[in-house]
């Protein structure tokens, strides 16, 4: 019974972070690049520990007595996603870029935590999973420690897979045409999830 906590813990955790976001559009961009990926999943797979956490603890209560809480966060991370989607949209026809394993062009470490910071804090979807629904299914859990454990290890699974997995799509994104094709999808993707967001 112990170890179908963790399970059921692991399963959720999976299943709601495998759904195509911001987050993981920028992960795998990291991956792709080579760029900071340890410090990014880390940073991803913490994130979403502290959350999980908070959920399973009970902090879904207070978004649901304070749902204006709910109402700004949309409206900060609508924004966001907004301008990041522009820009990659802007790159994909004005930038010809390639890996370089020079290491050359490289972004900081501190540029790249502060986008990948909007892209997770900002984002409201990060809520609804974590704090509201992981909270909700754990008070069926009879180990609520080992459930949250289960969470918490999916998702450190699963960023440390995408990140270091991108690495072998490097051949292709070798190309400079490559990354334009990835930063015009990219920026279809925010733009799309900024105005689905503006509506929900």
């Amino acid at each position: 019974m112990i170890l179908t906590d963790f399970i059921a813990g692991w399963a959720l955790s999976i299943s709601l972070i495998l759904a195509i976001g911001s987050q993981n559009a920028f992960v795998l961009k990291q991956g792709l690049k080579r760029e900071h990926v340890f410090a990014i999943c880390l940073f991803c797979a913490l994130s979403d520990a502290i959350l999980i956490s908070a959920g399973v603890a009970g902090f879904g209560a207070i978004t649901a007595r304070y749902p204006n809480l709910v109402m700004w966060a949309k409206i900060a991370g609508a924004l966001f996603l907004l301008v990041y989607g522009l820009m990659s949209l802007y790159a994909s026809v004005t930038k010809s870029h390639a890996l370089n394993s020079s290491g050359e062009g490289v972004s900081s470490l501190k540029k790249s935590l502060l986008l990948c910071i909007g892209f997770t804090w900002l984002n409201p979807h990060v809520y609804l999973d974590t704090l509201v629904l992981v909270g909700m299914v754990s008070t069926g859990a009879q180990n609520k420690v080992l459930f949250t454990l289960g969470a918490i290890c999916a998702s450190v699974m699963f960023f440390f897979a995408l990140g270091y997995g991108a690495r072998l799509l490097s051949p292709l994104f070798a190309k400079p045409k490559a990354w334009n094709v990835l930063d015009a999808l990219v920026g279809i993707l925010m733009l799309y999830l900024a105005w689905h967001l503006g509506l929900s």
